[in-house]
């Protein structure tokens, strides 16, 4: 697939949330996002005892002295949380703190330029939201920029080089960034799986990377809405940057939502749909939503990576030996997102139609 153009992939135009909050006045929410499907499990605290969520620490990942004790600290979150926080990754602070403020700023862009960068019929990348697919559907409270980010080739010209810089420099540079360590992840997770890295890297020969801005603003009525559905990825690896301090990321674990609070400068990472497919099973995806508040917006930023688009992938041969088994089917990945884009967002189900 050579062309951004032959993708089957689309979703309706909605409405900003952003826009509609500036509208001080708003004192309820409009019945199109009042979520009485809302999941009402219990919301635990994850200060509590085992409930806090694995901190890898990148710089002993790569060190030969202490590689082998994070390499088990590694598989244990995959296996058992399937989200852990990055700590000492190489980013620099000040690189992120800029990238930040940058993107502060192009969510407070004024509406007509943000016009320039809003979805178009028939597409998904822009602003606007994903996987809406119906004119009555519920739509979450929040806003997204969303486009392609490698390979380098798949951009669309009508975006990331039509930003402004130097929000246009600092996204390219985090994209390399960002692709670089998941490939090292990607890496040291065949050596914990004691597989040879090259099983698991050549699915992601021409890796497939997305960036998509999320923008959460307040709302009047937080209890009745939801900033975004829970679901698993169905990407492989998934990287999240926190703007700022306001917390809102929930991961159900053992049945219950948990909060995760973002470690100073650290990334979020966790495990997607495609890497529970290709570690047949041993690596879990977990479903996770964003939650929003009354007092102040929420900014995240998610980078995406998937085998690439022209590949087929499937349950790696050294873990269906070990295993005596293949728990999911074999896919193309366009195909796969076909499938994916053309439905809503809802938790695991995209997932469950490759179960064998």
């Amino acid at each position: 697939m050579d062309a951004e153009g032959e993708r089957q992939w689309n979703s309706l135009i909605v409405p900003s949330v952003q826009e509609l909050v500036k509208d001080k006045n708003i004192t309820t929410v409009p019945p199109r996002y009042v979520r009485s499907d809302q999941d009402k499990v219990e919301i635990v605290d994850d200060s509590g005892i085992g409930l806090e969520i694995p901190v890898i620490n990148m710089k002993s990942l790569c060190s030969t002295t202490t590689m082998n004790s994070e390499l088990a600290k590694l598989d244990f979150a995959c296996k058992e949380w399937g989200f852990f926080q990055l700590v000492n990754h190489g980013i620099e602070p000040y690189f992120l703190d800029n990238l930040k403020a940058e993107i502060q700023d192009f969510f407070n862009f004024p509406t007509e330029e943000k016009k320039k960068f809003w979805q178009r019929s028939g597409e998904i990348e822009g602003f606007g939201q994903v996987f809406v697919v119906s004119e009555d559907q519920k739509l979450d409270w929040g806003d997204s920029f969303f486009l392609t980010t490698q390979p380098v080739r798949l951009r669309k010209p009508s975006l990331l080089p039509k930003l402004p810089i130097p929000l246009r420099d600092l996204l390219d540079t985090y994209s390399t960034e960002v692709k670089n360590l998941t490939k090292i992840l990607l890496a040291k997770m065949a050596i914990a799986l004691k597989i040879k890295p090259e099983e698991i890297e050549d699915w992601f020969e021409d890796l497939w990377q997305s960036i998509r801005m999320n923008y959460y603003p307040p709302c009047p009525e937080p209890d009745k809405v939801i900033g975004l559905t829970h679901h698993s990825d169905v990407v492989a690896l998934t990287i999240l940057l926190q703007m700022n301090e306001v917390e809102g990321l929930q991961i159900k674990k053992d049945g219950k939502w948990v909060p995760i609070k973002p470690l100073p400068n650290a990334l979020v990472v966790n495990v997607g749909d495609s890497l529970e497919i290709i570690t047949n099973g041993i690596y879990r995806s977990i479903e996770h939503r964003a939650m929003v508040n009354t007092e102040k917006e929420r900014i995240s930023v998610a980078v995406f990576h998937s085998p690439g688009l022209d590949t087929r992938f499937g349950p790696t041969k050294s873990l269906v030996e070990r295993l005596n088994n293949a728990f999911f089917k074999s896919v193309n990945t366009e195909e796969y997102f076909n499938i994916y884009f053309a439905r809503e967002l809802n938790g695991k189900s995209h997932l469950d139609l490759f179960r064998i």
